[in-house]
């Protein structure tokens, strides 16, 4: 039999976690997105933390074999999957096992043994929770006011369709206060964005022809017909053009996002703000 003829056809993916899972979902997403074409079934197992418990996901897990990704910090529970895991022939990872096994080696001292400590509703918690608030209610040009917008971390500016929504709200899970503002030639933003001094502004913009494809399809999934001036190619190319000069009159910094995901545009971002902040405290003469 050929190496090709033992792939299944079909990947279970059973993640078991004694928490939310959310860790173990990342982790399979990262690893499924390195193998082209890949057909994978993902079955999430959170908040396992007795052996009952486990025997009862067990016994579901036996009637779809596959690979078994988990996170336990209880030792009975663990000891009990690997052991039925062995008995039965599945494939176990435990992902976070190196990773915790070298810090523990370099901060001299145990892991804890609690789970899901990483989702406790501390201080970060809270300033997720005040991000995401302040970002839904500042979208799209809502409430611009110089004070409104002294509170944020981030602006966002751009025309229409450069991702500048869905990236605040990405941001904003990452605890800054994001707010963003819609660049329209006919109905320029007020002087004061331009002045803030607390934020960091951050230009977004793509290619006119690219801008042109995603906003086609917009009006399609609404029902509209595309023959508008919104999509007109020439009004693409100003209003592209009329944002750039704006940005480069005003010195903010411009991310192209035409070939970067969300998840791209928001790293580049917050690294632009990571790297403003020190700049900040080195000329305050702060450590």
């Amino acid at each position: 039999m050929s190496p090709a003829s033992t792939v299944p056809d079909l990947l279970h993916l059973h993640l078991i976690s004694d928490s939310t899972g959310e860790t173990l979902e990342s982790v399979a997403k990262a690893s499924l997105a390195r193998f082209e074409g890949a057909q994978a079934v993902k079955h999430f197992w959170p908040m396992v933390r007795s052996e009952g418990h486990l025997d009862r996901v067990i016994e579901e897990i036996a009637k779809k074999p596959g690979l078994v990704i988990y996170t336990l910090v209880d030792g009975a529970v663990r000891d009990r999957l690997e052991s039925r895991c062995a008995t039965l022939g599945l494939p176990m990872v435990s992902p976070l096992d190196p990773t915790i096994s070298a810090m523990s080696e370099l901060l001299g001292q145990a892991a804890t043994r609690r789970p899901g400590r990483q989702h406790v509703m501390d201080q970060a918690y809270f300033r997720r929770v005040d991000a995401i608030n302040y970002t839904m209610v500042h979208d799209d040009g809502a409430l611009t006011s110089r004070e409104e917008l002294e509170e944020a971390d981030i602006v966002l500016l751009g025309v229409s369709r450069t991702s500048k929504t869905p990236t605040s709200i990405y941001l904003a899970n990452r605890g800054y206060k994001t707010a963003n503002i819609p660049l329209v030639p006919q109905s320029p933003p007020p002087p004061h964005v331009w002045t803030i001094e607390g934020p960091l502004l951050v230009g977004l913009t793509t290619a006119p022809d690219r801008l042109q494809s995603i906003r086609r399809n917009r009006l399609l999934s609404l029902g509209q017909t595309p023959d508008t001036d919104y999509v007109n190619a020439d009004r693409i190319e100003a209003e592209v053009a009329f944002a750039r000069r704006l940005f480069a009159d005003h010195d903010v910094p411009v991310i192209d996002v035409t070939r970067r995901s969300i998840e791209e545009t928001a790293a580049a971002i917050i690294n632009l703000h990571q790297a403003r902040a020190e700049r900040i405290a080195i000329a305050a003469g702060e450590p």
